[in-house]
């Protein structure tokens, strides 16, 4: 047994995993900070949405310190920074305003969208009234600082004409050449920070609120309760840790966004699984609901056998943690459809994917299709439809996969988990070869 560890360990040092653009400690810390933060709201009853606001916070800032005073991100070469080197404000001022009348054009666009959007005022897609209350609140404070902000990033960035500044001077005619790229990746990003980040902030808030009510005393007596507390747990850290990383994309963290999603398979792939385009929603072509009893499923057709609840309720449990732990692991860097780095660390480490695995595994385990409150057609239409959710899924990974493909970096972690990956080499164990891509 010894010799075979270490020739297991001699195999792992002759075949190091890739260096991760994110340390285990960054989302440590951020998780630090909620626990304080959630303790301190349940002590004290805080369950209102503006401490839904400050768990964010909470969870956001000592990653941040972390980052910087620990990982010292600012000094890597990915942030564009030379900070050696600052230029005199004069030398960047007309890039400086030709990039403000970019960013504040896009601004414009953004809240144009929201005003036309007569979903974004309602609430029969969640709580998204109350995220434009806080983009109406932010949006002054936003402007003004982004004077500041923009004149001193300029003067230090290696290349400052970016995609604002491309949009900037398109919008104001300059007789220069305008990298054309540059600018639909900066009206891409937006658009994810846009539409992502309204979502996240509508769904932050109630499920804050419901991990705070809940009774310990009442959920340590029922398998079913408990694990459904711990689950909303789970969906509250994953909530922070996604809405603290659309906010974040800041080139001093080398958190911004290095592209955007080119390809619109993957935005398609994407949108449909979020309102209000959802096609998984009450009703949608992708509804796979009627005829069982939802999420709440495995509760209701395994009741009156506690040992069968516990055991399933601690496997669903487990699964939203790696769903959780995969969203962790991107620290302040979590986002749809963009490029913020490669991540090789935490669950990526077993799979390209674990939180789409943990995901679709939840929700068949959870919803138990081939039982039905009906006929045996509905079994399997409901069997088919989450069927073709989980393709949805799959059809997501591989659009990521192209785009991030793009970049040597993940092609080399890509290759290495084909090698390596517990997830992968399981899957090439069952198709009898010796690693395939999952």
């Amino acid at each position: 047994m010894f010799h075979d560890t270490a020739l297991a360990r001699a195999a792992k040092a002759a075949d190091p995993r890739p260096a991760s653009a994110v340390s285990t400690g960054c989302g440590l810390a951020g998780l630090g900070g909620l626990f304080i933060w959630v303790a301190i709201a349940r002590y004290f009853g805080m369950d209102g949405p503006y401490a839904a606001l400050v768990n964010i916070a909470a969870c956001a800032l000592p990653m941040v310190l972390w980052a910087v005073l620990v990982d010292k991100v600012h000094r890597r070469a990915s942030t564009g920074i030379d900070w050696s080197a600052a230029k005199p404000w004069r030398e960047t001022l007309d890039v400086s305003l030709t990039k403000l009348a970019g960013l504040w054009a896009t601004w414009a666009g953004i809240a144009l969208i929201y005003g036309t959007g007569r979903f974004y005022w309602s609430n029969q897609w969640g709580g998204f009234p109350f995220a434009m209350q806080c983009f109406g609140v932010a949006a002054p404070l936003l402007f003004v600082c982004s004077i500041p902000y923009v004149l001193w990033i300029d003067r230090r960035l290696v290349a400052p004409k970016d995609g604002a500044w491309a949009l900037g001077a398109w919008l104001m005619g300059l007789d220069e050449p305008i990298d054309h790229e540059a600018l639909y990746n900066h009206l891409r990003s937006w658009g994810v920070k846009a539409f992502f980040l309204a979502f996240m902030l509508a769904v932050v808030p109630p499920g804050f609120a419901g991990f705070i009510h809940g009774n310990v005393a009442e959920v340590l007596h029922n398998p079913v309760a408990l694990a459904n507390w711990l689950i909303g747990f789970m969906f509250v850290i994953d909530c922070a840790f996604a809405t603290a990383g659309y906010i974040l994309t800041f080139r001093p963290l080398d958190s911004h966004i290095r592209s955007a999603n080119p390809f619109a398979a993957a935005w398609m792939a994407a949108l449909i699984c979020y309102p209000p385009f959802t096609l998984m929603a009450e009703n949608g072509p992708l509804d796979y609901h009627p005829g069982t009893y939802g999420s709440d499923g495995w509760s209701v057709w395994f009741a009156g056998h506690p040992v069968l609840l516990a055991a399933i309720g601690a496997v669903l449990v487990g699964l939203t943690a790696i769903y959780a732990w995969a969203t962790v692991a991107f620290g302040f860097r979590f986002s749809n459809l963009t490029h913020r780095g490669i991540l090789t660390h935490g669950p990526y480490a077993f799979s390209r994917h674990p939180a789409y695995l943990s995901k679709n595994l939840f929700w068949w385990i959870s919803t138990v299709p081939v039982l039905t409150t009906g006929s045996w057609l509905d079994a399997v239409r409901a069997t088919i439809l989450m069927g073709v959710v989980s393709g949805v899924y799959y059809w997501r990974a591989k659009t990521e996969e192209r785009h991030l493909g793009l970049d040597p970096a993940y092609r080399d972690y890509s290759e290495w988990m084909a090698r390596n990956g517990l997830v992968p080499r399981f899957f090439g164990w069952v198709a009898g070869k010796r690693a395939v891509r999952a």
